[in-house]
Protein backbone atom coordinates (compact mmCIF):
# COMPACT_ATOMS: atom_id res chain seq x y z
CA UNK A 1 0.00 0.00 0.00
CA UNK A 2 2.08 3.23 -1.45
CA UNK A 3 -0.46 5.17 -3.10
CA UNK A 4 -2.42 7.53 -1.03
CA UNK A 5 -5.66 5.58 0.27
CA UNK A 6 -9.21 6.69 2.16
CA UNK A 7 -8.96 6.83 5.43
CA UNK A 8 -11.45 4.31 6.29
CA UNK A 9 -10.19 1.76 3.93
CA UNK A 10 -6.62 2.57 5.48
CA UNK A 11 -7.53 1.85 8.68
CA UNK A 12 -9.58 -1.06 7.53
CA UNK A 13 -6.28 -2.94 6.15
CA UNK A 14 -4.59 -1.89 9.33
CA UNK A 15 -6.67 -3.91 11.67
CA UNK A 16 -8.31 -1.21 13.02
CA UNK A 17 -11.80 -2.27 12.03
CA UNK A 18 -14.13 -3.23 9.21
CA UNK A 19 -14.51 -1.04 6.97
CA UNK A 20 -17.91 0.23 8.39
CA UNK A 21 -16.51 0.20 11.93
CA UNK A 22 -13.88 2.40 10.39
CA UNK A 23 -16.14 5.11 9.18
CA UNK A 24 -18.18 5.83 12.88
CA UNK A 25 -14.50 5.89 14.28
CA UNK A 26 -14.07 8.66 11.97
CA UNK A 27 -17.52 10.16 12.67
CA UNK A 28 -16.50 10.06 15.91
CA UNK A 29 -13.65 12.87 15.98
CA UNK A 30 -11.43 9.57 16.88
CA UNK A 31 -9.00 9.52 14.28
CA UNK A 32 -6.00 11.89 13.31
CA UNK A 33 -3.68 12.66 10.57
CA UNK A 34 -0.83 14.59 11.18
CA UNK A 35 -2.32 15.49 14.24
CA UNK A 36 -5.60 17.13 12.68
CA UNK A 37 -8.73 15.44 13.58
CA UNK A 38 -10.64 14.08 11.01
CA UNK A 39 -14.59 13.54 11.00
CA UNK A 40 -14.95 13.47 7.02
CA UNK A 41 -14.99 10.38 4.96
CA UNK A 42 -13.17 12.40 2.01
CA UNK A 43 -9.76 12.25 3.45
CA UNK A 44 -6.59 10.15 1.92
CA UNK A 45 -3.50 9.05 3.66
CA UNK A 46 -0.23 8.34 2.32
CA UNK A 47 1.22 4.90 3.81
CA UNK A 48 4.29 5.61 5.00
CA UNK A 49 4.50 9.34 4.65
CA UNK A 50 1.55 10.08 6.79
CA UNK A 51 0.99 10.08 10.70
CA UNK A 52 -2.19 8.87 11.76
CA UNK A 53 -3.44 8.11 15.25
CA UNK A 54 -6.76 6.46 16.56
CA UNK A 55 -7.49 6.85 19.91
CA UNK A 56 -4.16 8.44 19.89
CA UNK A 57 -2.46 5.65 19.27
CA UNK A 58 -0.37 5.12 15.84
CA UNK A 59 -2.20 3.07 13.63
CA UNK A 60 0.20 0.84 10.88
CA UNK A 61 0.05 -1.63 8.39
CA UNK A 62 0.10 -4.99 9.94
CA UNK A 63 1.71 -7.27 7.00
CA UNK A 64 0.47 -10.67 8.45
CA UNK A 65 -2.88 -11.27 8.37
CA UNK A 66 -4.97 -12.91 11.07
CA UNK A 67 -7.88 -15.02 11.65
CA UNK A 68 -9.54 -16.43 14.36
CA UNK A 69 -12.98 -18.12 15.65
CA UNK A 70 -13.78 -17.55 18.98
CA UNK A 71 -16.43 -18.92 20.87
CA UNK A 72 -18.01 -16.07 22.66
CA UNK A 73 -19.43 -16.38 25.84
CA UNK A 74 -22.34 -14.41 27.17
CA UNK A 75 -21.70 -11.41 28.73
CA UNK A 76 -19.39 -9.97 26.47
CA UNK A 77 -19.53 -7.34 23.99
CA UNK A 78 -18.32 -7.44 20.30
CA UNK A 79 -16.86 -3.75 20.07
CA UNK A 80 -12.97 -2.80 20.67
CA UNK A 81 -13.95 -0.97 24.05
CA UNK A 82 -17.18 -0.40 26.23
CA UNK A 83 -18.33 2.87 28.23
CA UNK A 84 -19.78 1.01 30.51
CA UNK A 85 -17.07 -1.01 31.31
CA UNK A 86 -18.19 -4.43 30.34
CA UNK A 87 -15.85 -6.90 28.92
CA UNK A 88 -14.88 -7.19 25.62
CA UNK A 89 -14.15 -10.26 23.45
CA UNK A 90 -10.50 -8.51 22.46
CA UNK A 91 -9.64 -9.62 26.06
CA UNK A 92 -10.45 -12.74 25.04
CA UNK A 93 -7.64 -12.91 22.08
CA UNK A 94 -5.28 -10.61 23.99
CA UNK A 95 -1.81 -13.04 23.63
CA UNK A 96 -2.31 -12.99 19.87
CA UNK A 97 0.62 -10.64 19.04
CA UNK A 98 -1.75 -8.26 16.42
CA UNK A 99 -4.71 -5.74 16.68
CA UNK A 100 -7.73 -7.98 15.75
CA UNK A 101 -11.68 -6.71 15.37
CA UNK A 102 -14.73 -8.83 15.49
CA UNK A 103 -16.49 -9.51 11.93
CA UNK A 104 -19.96 -8.48 12.86
CA UNK A 105 -21.30 -8.85 16.33
CA UNK A 106 -22.98 -10.74 18.46
CA UNK A 107 -25.44 -9.66 21.31
CA UNK A 108 -24.57 -9.34 25.44
CA UNK A 109 -26.68 -12.17 25.46
CA UNK A 110 -25.99 -14.63 22.53
CA UNK A 111 -23.24 -16.89 22.47
CA UNK A 112 -21.10 -18.88 19.57
CA UNK A 113 -18.88 -18.20 16.67
CA UNK A 114 -17.26 -15.00 15.95
CA UNK A 115 -14.48 -14.85 13.75
CA UNK A 116 -11.94 -11.63 14.30
CA UNK A 117 -9.26 -10.58 12.02
CA UNK A 118 -7.06 -7.94 10.88
CA UNK A 119 -7.65 -8.40 7.37
CA UNK A 120 -10.52 -5.34 6.76
CA UNK A 121 -10.82 -6.72 3.42
CA UNK A 122 -11.72 -9.83 4.55
CA UNK A 123 -14.05 -8.65 7.03
CA UNK A 124 -15.74 -6.22 4.28
CA UNK A 125 -16.69 -9.64 2.14
CA UNK A 126 -17.85 -11.55 4.58
CA UNK A 127 -20.44 -8.20 5.94
CA UNK A 128 -21.58 -7.31 2.59
CA UNK A 129 -24.99 -8.43 1.57
CA UNK A 130 -24.10 -9.40 -1.73
CA UNK A 131 -21.41 -11.96 -0.32
CA UNK A 132 -24.94 -13.74 1.28
CA UNK A 133 -22.39 -15.38 3.93
CA UNK A 134 -24.16 -18.26 5.55
CA UNK A 135 -24.53 -17.43 9.58
CA UNK A 136 -26.14 -20.65 11.41
CA UNK A 137 -27.76 -20.23 14.65
CA UNK A 138 -28.90 -22.53 17.38
CA UNK A 139 -32.36 -21.08 19.09
CA UNK A 140 -33.97 -22.33 21.91
CA UNK A 141 -37.00 -20.66 21.69
CA UNK A 142 -40.80 -21.01 23.84
CA UNK A 143 -43.31 -23.16 22.87
CA UNK A 144 -43.90 -25.58 19.78
CA UNK A 145 -43.97 -23.23 16.26
CA UNK A 146 -46.18 -25.59 14.04
CA UNK A 147 -44.50 -26.19 10.28
CA UNK A 148 -47.06 -22.71 8.98
CA UNK A 149 -45.03 -20.49 11.32
CA UNK A 150 -41.57 -22.25 10.05
CA UNK A 151 -42.51 -22.24 6.52
CA UNK A 152 -43.45 -18.14 7.34
CA UNK A 153 -39.75 -17.90 8.45
CA UNK A 154 -38.48 -19.47 5.46
CA UNK A 155 -39.95 -17.36 3.13
CA UNK A 156 -39.67 -14.16 5.12
CA UNK A 157 -41.19 -12.02 7.29
CA UNK A 158 -41.29 -8.40 7.65
CA UNK A 159 -39.68 -6.67 9.99
CA UNK A 160 -39.28 -2.82 9.99
CA UNK A 161 -41.00 -2.46 7.17
CA UNK A 162 -38.65 -4.63 5.43
CA UNK A 163 -38.41 -8.64 4.36
CA UNK A 164 -36.39 -10.74 5.29
CA UNK A 165 -34.53 -13.12 2.66
CA UNK A 166 -35.37 -16.38 2.49
CA UNK A 167 -33.97 -18.96 5.33
CA UNK A 168 -33.24 -22.42 6.25
CA UNK A 169 -35.31 -23.86 9.09
CA UNK A 170 -34.52 -27.50 10.97
CA UNK A 171 -35.99 -28.69 14.21
CA UNK A 172 -33.21 -30.31 16.16
CA UNK A 173 -35.77 -30.97 19.52
CA UNK A 174 -38.71 -30.98 21.24
CA UNK A 175 -38.90 -30.12 24.73
CA UNK A 176 -41.55 -29.91 27.13
CA UNK A 177 -42.25 -25.93 26.74
CA UNK A 178 -39.72 -25.19 24.23
CA UNK A 179 -38.48 -26.32 20.97
CA UNK A 180 -34.18 -26.18 19.79
CA UNK A 181 -34.28 -24.63 16.16
CA UNK A 182 -31.36 -24.41 13.56
CA UNK A 183 -31.87 -21.16 11.36
CA UNK A 184 -29.41 -20.24 8.78
CA UNK A 185 -29.89 -16.44 7.61
CA UNK A 186 -27.45 -14.62 5.41
CA UNK A 187 -28.62 -11.23 6.63
CA UNK A 188 -27.44 -9.28 9.51
CA UNK A 189 -29.46 -7.18 10.99
CA UNK A 190 -29.28 -5.86 14.32
CA UNK A 191 -30.93 -8.51 16.26
CA UNK A 192 -32.74 -10.40 13.21
CA UNK A 193 -33.06 -14.06 14.69
CA UNK A 194 -34.52 -13.05 17.51
CA UNK A 195 -37.06 -10.58 15.98
CA UNK A 196 -38.20 -13.38 13.67
CA UNK A 197 -38.96 -15.62 16.35
CA UNK A 198 -41.00 -12.80 18.35
CA UNK A 199 -42.78 -12.44 14.82
CA UNK A 200 -44.05 -15.79 15.03
CA UNK A 201 -44.92 -15.52 18.52
CA UNK A 202 -42.44 -18.03 20.19
CA UNK A 203 -39.70 -15.90 21.65
CA UNK A 204 -36.22 -17.01 21.67
CA UNK A 205 -35.11 -18.06 25.37
CA UNK A 206 -30.78 -18.46 23.67
CA UNK A 207 -29.26 -18.04 21.20
CA UNK A 208 -26.08 -19.36 19.48
CA UNK A 209 -24.28 -19.13 16.38
CA UNK A 210 -22.29 -22.41 15.58
CA UNK A 211 -21.38 -21.79 11.99
CA UNK A 212 -20.53 -19.35 9.50
CA UNK A 213 -21.08 -21.09 5.81
CA UNK A 214 -19.49 -24.88 6.27
CA UNK A 215 -16.77 -23.40 9.17
CA UNK A 216 -18.57 -24.75 12.50
CA UNK A 217 -17.73 -24.27 15.73
CA UNK A 218 -17.78 -27.51 16.84
CA UNK A 219 -16.47 -28.00 20.05
CA UNK A 220 -14.57 -25.20 20.73
CA UNK A 221 -15.16 -24.42 24.47
CA UNK A 222 -16.75 -21.42 25.66
CA UNK A 223 -14.47 -18.59 25.76
CA UNK A 224 -11.46 -19.94 23.53
CA UNK A 225 -10.32 -19.52 20.09
CA UNK A 226 -8.75 -21.19 17.12
CA UNK A 227 -6.22 -19.63 14.28
CA UNK A 228 -8.04 -20.29 11.18
CA UNK A 229 -5.70 -21.44 8.58
CA UNK A 230 -6.83 -20.86 4.75
CA UNK A 231 -8.92 -24.05 3.97
CA UNK A 232 -10.84 -22.88 6.94
CA UNK A 233 -11.59 -19.67 5.47
CA UNK A 234 -12.84 -21.21 1.99
CA UNK A 235 -15.89 -22.58 4.00
CA UNK A 236 -17.52 -19.92 4.94
CA UNK A 237 -17.79 -18.55 1.61
CA UNK A 238 -18.95 -22.09 0.69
Amino acid sequence: MSEPVRLQKYLATCGVASRRKAEELISAGRVSINGKVITSMGEKVSPGKDTVLCDGKPVLVDEEHIYVMLNKPKGYVTTLSDPQGRPVVTSLVSDIPHRLFPVGRLDLDTEGALLLTNDGALAQKIQHPSHETNKTYEALVQGHPGQTKLKLLEKGVILEEKKTAPATIKVVKHMQRQTLIEITIHEGRKRQVKKMFEFIGNPVISLKRIAYGRLFLGKLPSGKYKILNPKDLKKIFL
